[in-house]
């Protein structure tokens, strides 16, 4: 923290309101004022641009014209002007450019001022330069040698300025020139305290912009040592600077350890008067303390010697939060807490000290029932935290009863969501039942905008902590039948998939469902799994009078009218494997399919089931539809998708860290993992989707030895018959135009066109290769074959059909690909197609522009929760980033265009500057779910953009700023 008036230059007024970080104001702003004055340092009052209340927009354009022209004049005339009419007259255009009035002269003027030995001349010239001058201006370099002048000057002044200059302009050119220099600036002996808070400030934003460019030398280790510096500010702008760099580089700076905790010791062990100068409201230097905390937060726990002294500052920091307050007054509260929960992230970061962990756990409960809104969210947002450690988590138990009353009581709709985040934290085998019943009784009345997320985490908790699954199959009816509209696909999927896997289970759920459905209403979703259940086990009541086969049929019959057509499709499907469970009721079953509303349905599906059903039942033998209509098989195990799904709501970083912690508290979890559907191929187990209910789309087989000639399937990995070809000129192009884009021509020539249809949905996907023979004679032999390299083949499934080896000339083939991402993978498969035309033998490669980007699911959210989640993504190895130049037009609409079909949902409002660009998503593999997040900030004057992407795994986010970066 740099107190007013010590340790920094003066800066003029003028430059506080038009610094070169401020927004230009439009064009459109009506001048509404009675006057506006800018008056350069030293120019007397009358001498400035005054603009009155204009009776028009007309009149306002006609007097800035004419103050420009006056300017133009000044500047072209023959009379050589003075320093400070120079000044004057470039402040003027400063503040014209400001309002939003094109600039397009007075550069040269501006530039001139840097040579000038006044400071208020020189500040008008940086100033100008900051807000007006671009990278890519042919006056950089003379900018440059003034900069390099005023820093050789070694005036404290100067050398300010010229460093507040390369900070704002931020450039790579300027990071270029002066990368190497500013550190030398930085560590010098006889360098002033100001000058070294301006250096490490300025080297922190080129870092930031141009890190590749910033050398890491003998100077890393004396940074180090700036925090052992007598000026705080010193110390507080290198700890900056520190904790960026060792974010990317943290064994260079790992000395810094020893040294923060040193400091901060010092910061909170002394008596306010003792940091007089740097105490904030009766906190000793807060900024700094929290800055120290958050660098020792990008390292493990130290060794014990500095470990005991780093606990006996963290306990201090608790200690002085229960001291009563020295001050009413707000900001000494802000100040007080800033520090606190700073030093709570810390303990939790070390997850090594039982005692503080629990210390900080009732700290934290004192804020849960406190007047300010602000630390009661912070409050429960840290025990989230807290609760996913072995050593606080019963402590954080113990606040169970005042966390289960705020989602009732809280006014803020955040912090109820917060509470609820909390409550699904807490929740473990001994309070699991009492936290469901909490949460379904408060589903009743919250929010819209959090009942999805709570039903989720209601679903998991239910499957997680279910000692006896009928309490299970209850509370998925109860949560439909509360929030039906919010039970997503996902939730009732599940519950059938676990009923299926448990057979003690699956009688009870065809009794409970059958008489759920028996209510006067019924949502949708309870339509579903009750066509699901009893279809699968109808037959485990059908004993009872009660319910019995007919009972069931008419009663499932009464809801059909009321459905949608999705959900009318799966009770025809319903119906039939009655027609296999119950032979008596197959006539009355038949006259429903052979009944015109649904033989002459005007929906397709409905129609082609219909027919098809009827058809099966009329003509198959009792064993060919026992066959057929067989009860479903247990699914394999495999990860929840409604984990999957409250992990893509909530972001890549917060459900996974929760339940990886809690995995290793309760080791037996019950319910298996949540299947994956199976493919429908021959050589595949029976799944979801291979049932006649169809519950989703089935993904590709993995793949197996080579089948028979006569197999359904190729083994797209053999070995060709003849060495593949190198790739075709301009398959690289047609490669890239393929990352944002699923459908077009791949590749074309002479003779052959190939074309591409595909789509994708989590981490699978389906191809459609179509091979066009553009002669009017036949290929023989055409044989297309995809060759994967031995990583690409373990991390990408593949999987496809023959096509016939004859093409007829002007005919077209089609070949179908299913495709499946194991994990992540940066290569792309080559198609290779062999084939014989008159007589000549063909060989062509291309790429086949299957990337990493395609199994992206867009994720929607709000500002707040994307900011915090690209905060929680901090690491050095989660972000890269890319500054290249556009080699397209840079147009707004096509941006969005890419970023959309690149496959990430594109936020609107959500960037404060409202020309970048920011997405969310999560890539889809079999083994993991990667949360991605990616920033692109357009440079139209230079013509550059900065690409940004965080990603949970650091060769994801290489893999996709390869890729987007090309697209512009």
């Amino acid at each position: 923290m740099v107190p007013v008036g010590r340790g920094m230059p003066f800066i003029p007024s003028v430059l506080a309101v038009v610094g070169a970080g401020a927004a230009r104001m439009s064009r459109d702003t009506p001048w509404c004022l009675e006057a506006f004055y800018l008056i350069p340092p030293g120019t007397h009052a009358n001498e400035g641009i005054q603009v009155g209340r204009g009776k028009s927009k007309e009149a306002e354009i006609k007097r800035i014209n004419k103050e420009l022209a006056n300017i133009r004049s000044k500047f072209k005339g023959d009379r050589a002007l003075d320093g400070y009419s120079k000044k004057k007259y470039v402040c003027k255009l400063l503040f014209i450019f400001l309002l939003g009035h094109d600039i397009d002269f007075g550069h040269m003027e501006a530039v001139n001022l840097l040579s000038s030995n006044r400071y208020t001349e020189k500040q008008i010239g940086y100033l100008f330069i900051s807000v007006l001058v671009n990278s890519n201006s042919e006056l950089i370099r003379l900018i440059n040698n003034a900069i390099k002048n005023d820093l050789a000057s070694r005036n404290p002044t100067f050398m300010g300025l010229a460093l507040h200059c390369i900070a704002n302009v931020g450039s790579r050119e300027m990071a270029e020139a002066f990368a190497g220099e500013i550190p030398r600036i930085l560590v010098a002996g006889d360098t002033m305290d100001s000058v070294k808070q301006s250096a490490a400030l300025c080297l922190l934003r080129l870092y930031r912009t141009s890190p590749d460019l910033v050398p890491m030398g003998d100077w890393t280790s004396r940074v180090v040592h700036l925090l052992n510096d007598q000026h705080l500010g010193v110390v507080t702008a290198a700890t900056s600077l520190i904790t960026t760099l060792a974010q990317k580089n943290p064994e260079e700076f790992k000395t810094s350890v020893s040294l923060a905790v040193s400091r901060l010791s010092r910061i909170v062990t002394s008596a306010s008067t003792d940091l007089q100068d740097y105490t904030y409201y009766f906190v000793p230097a807060p900024w700094l303390s929290v800055k120290l905390l958050r660098l020792l937060q990008c390292y493990p726990p130290p060794d014990p010697a500095v470990r005991g002294r780093l606990t006996e500052c963290l306990e201090a920091i608790l200690n002085k939060a229960q001291e009563p307050p020295k001050s009413k007054k707000v900001q000494h509260s802000n100040a007080k807490n800033a520090v606190l929960f700073e030093a709570i992230s810390l303990v939790i970061h070390h997850d090594s000290e039982p005692n503080l962990l629990v210390r900080a756990c009732n700290q934290l409960g004192q804020f849960l029932q406190h007047r300010e809104t602000n630390l009661r969210y912070l409050a429960l947002e840290s025990m989230c935290t807290l609760a996913s450690s072995e050593f606080s988590h019963e402590a954080v138990k113990t606040h169970i009863e005042t966390v289960i009353n705020a989602p009732q009581t809280e006014r803020d709709v955040s912090v109820r969501q917060r509470a609820v985040d909390l409550l699904y934290a807490m929740c473990d085998r001994s309070n699991a039942q009492q936290i469901v019943a909490e949460m379904l009784s408060y589903l009743e009345t919250a929010d819209y905008s959090i009942r999805e997320e709570i039903v989720l985490k209601v679903a998991i908790l239910a499957e997680k902590y279910a000692v006896d699954y009928t309490w299970y199959v209850d509370t998925i009816l109860n949560l439909i039948r509360i929030a039906g509209d919010y039970v997503s696909e996902e939730v009732w999927y599940r519950v059938i998939q676990i009923v299926i896997n448990r057979d003690d289970v699956q009688g009870y759920a065809a009794k409970t469902v059958f008489e759920a459905l028996q209510a006067s209403a019924c949502h949708e979703n309870l339509v579903k799994v009750g066509g699901y259940i009893l279809g699968e086990f109808g037959n485990l009541i059908a004993g009872d009078p009660r319910s019995s086969p007919l009972t069931q049929f008419h009663l499932l019959h009464s809801k059909f009218h009321l459905c949608s057509v999705p959900t009318r499709a799966l009770l025809l499907s319903t119906y039939i494997k009655f027609v296999n469970l119950f032979p008596e009721v197959k006539g009355t079953i038949q006259d429903v399919l052979r009944s015109d509303s649904q033989l002459k349905n005007a929906d397709v599906e409905l129609q082609q089931r219909a027919v098809e059903y009827l058809r099966l039942s009329t003509v198959a033998s009792t064993d060919i539809l026992a066959t057929v209509l067989e009860e479903m098989p247990p699914f394999p195990e495999r990860e929840s998708s409604i984990l999957a799904k409250l992990k893509k709501k909530k972001g890549p970083s917060t459900v996974t860290d929760l339940e990886e912690a809690k995995r290793e508290r309760s080791a037996d979890v019950n319910g298996g993992p949540e299947p994956a559907p199976a493919s429908t191929s021959a050589v595949s187990t029976p799944s979801p989707s291979a049932d006649l209910l169809g519950l989703g789309a089935a993904p590709p087989a993995p793949a197996g030895p080579p089948p028979s000639s006569g197999g359904l399937l190729v083994d797209v990995f053999s070995d060709s018959p003849s060495a593949a070809a190198p790739l075709a000129p301009g398959s690289e192009d047609n490669f890239a135009r393929f990352v944002c884009k699923n459908n077009g021509v791949l590749f074309e020539n002479q003779l052959l066109q190939i074309g591409l249809k595909s789509e994708f949905r989590q981490n699978l996907g389906r191809m459609f290769i179509f091979y066009g023979n553009k002669t009017s004679t036949q290929f023989l032999n055409f044989t297309p074959t995809l060759i994967c390299s031995d990583d690409l083949q373990a991390n990408l499934s593949l999987q496809t059909k023959p096509v016939d080896p004859a093409v007829d000339g002007g005919a077209q083939v089609q070949q179908a690909v299913n495709i499946e991402c194991v994990s992540d993978f940066t290569e792309a498969p080559v198609l290779n197609i062999q084939f014989r035309y008159g007589g000549t033998f063909q060989n062509v490669s291309v790429k086949l522009p299957i990337t990493l980007n395609k199994f992206f699911q867009p994720t929607e959210m709000a500002s707040q929760d994307f900011f915090q989640r690209w905060k929680q993504l901090s690491n050095p190895q989660q972000e890269v980033q890319s500054i290249f130049k556009a080699k397209h037009p840079m147009d707004t609409e096509v941006t969005k265009a890419k970023i959309i079909g690149f496959g990430s949902a594109l936020l609107e409002e959500v960037d404060p500057n409202p020309a970048n660009f920011v997405g969310a998503g999560i890539i889809h593999t079999r083994t993991a779910q990667i949360g991605c997040l990616l920033r692109l900030e357009p440079n139209l004057q230079a013509q550059m953009y900065r690409l940004t992407l965080r990603t949970s795994r650091e060769t994801v986010s290489q893999r996709l700023c390869e890729l987007l970066s090309e697209q512009f």
